[in-house]
């Protein structure tokens, strides 16, 4: 994790990854905010982490996985900068990563067992994104903010799906939504 630390405070010197104040948070608010996903996942192999960005959650959770049999994190990132950054990391720490620099919704990946995503999009929309990736047994874990419920509510009007609504463990403000079982209204 201090490699990983390093590298993008060096990155985030020659582009934006990340705002002004999140390297003086990274352990408090980023890297524990990714790792908590892990408890509620324990068992899960393939992960696909939506909006990937500067690595939270997917980068976090793919170091803490290194070494399992059998596990792949799916980093999926829009924007080529990112994802270049992305690779970088995963080659200098040999991460068990792979980096799609596409959208989400366009993109079809084998089955994965846990869908991240942190700071991507509303609700409604994330779940537009993650629609694909959703299938069979697969589960959401989304990273939101104190307005979850909200998001639930308004994402309820399009979608149905079972969703848990879990207290984070990085802030009190901070939201876990569980979601499955993932279709339109």
């Amino acid at each position: 994790m201090d490699a990983y630390l390093a590298l993008l405070t060096d990155w985030n010197s020659r582009m934006n990854l990340v705002g002004p104040t999140a390297l003086g948070e990274f352990w408090e608010r980023h890297a524990l905010d990714s790792a908590q996903l892990l408890t509620h996942a324990p068992d899960a192999r393939i992960w696909a982490d939506i909006g990937a960005g500067a690595g939270f959650p997917g980068l976090v959770l793919a170091i803490l996985l290194q070494g399992r049999p059998g596990v792949t994190v799916h980093l999926i990132e829009s924007m080529a900068k990112r994802c270049a950054f992305l690779r970088a990391v995963s080659v200098a720490l040999n991460l068990p990563t792979q980096v799609h620099n596409a959208r989400a919704e366009s993109l079809h990946l084998s089955p994965v067992d846990v869908v991240t995503a942190r700071a991507c999009a509303p609700l409604p929309r994330l779940l537009e994104y993650a629609r694909p990736l959703l299938r069979g047994p697969a589960i959401a874990l989304f990273l939101k903010g104190k307005d979850a419920e909200n998001e639930l509510a308004e994402a309820r009007k399009t979608w149905r799906f079972t969703a848990t609504l879990l207290p984070s463990v990085s802030g009190p403000d901070g939201r876990i939504i569980r979601l499955e079982r993932l279709a339109r209204v």
